[in-house]
């Protein structure tokens, strides 16, 4: 397995792992993928099985702003590539795929990424579900989000990095 980046042939693999991983509310659409694989496609990380199959995968901008909103999902002009914070928009593992470790090690490769490029951090909303699993990371609860997609209620989660490179401690 390999995890690297995405370009524009990887539309229809990344919209059919979406529609399995989330409900249609949620879920981006391909003009989603495609609109965001124009403006920055280093910023998806794509776990492949040796065969070539997509198992798992994450993406997102990278702004100054500190909070993700709801417009970001839709709005790749506003990525900002050396923003300092790295968006998360969705983790994605194949459902048959799940509960391996997986979306465990493409997150530490984004967590990596941004410490390396010199972000600030890393932010995703979650479900209430989640929280636990994102701590596991280092990821700090910041409380119930003003994000209202998918109709859903999700949790601000921040990873910040320390000077030099190092995650502080929540």
């Amino acid at each position: 397995m390999r995890i690297r980046n995405a370009d524009m042939r990887d539309l229809p693999a990344l919209t059919a792992v979406e529609a399995a991983c989330f409900p249609a509310s949620e879920a981006a659409t391909e003009r989603d993928f495609a609109a965001r694989l124009a403006v920055y496609p280093n910023h998806f990380w794509l776990l492949e099985a040796d065969d070539g199959r997509l198992i798992s995968f994450v993406n997102g901008l990278a702004t100054d702003e500190p909070l993700l909103r709801d417009e970001m999902y839709e709005n790749a002009a506003l990525h900002k590539e050396n923003g300092a914070w790295q968006m998360i928009f969705g983790v994605n593992t194949m459902p048959e795929f799940r509960n391996r470790g997986y979306a465990a090690k493409v997150m530490e490769q984004v967590i990596a990424d941004a410490c390396a490029q010199g972000r600030k951090g890393c932010v995703l909303t979650c479900k209430e579900r989640l929280i636990h699993y994102y701590e596991t990371f280092g990821f700090h609860n910041e409380g119930v989000s003003k994000s209202v997609h998918g109709g859903v209620m999700w949790y601000d989660m921040r990873l910040t990095f320390a000077p030099f490179g190092k995650m502080e401690a929540q």
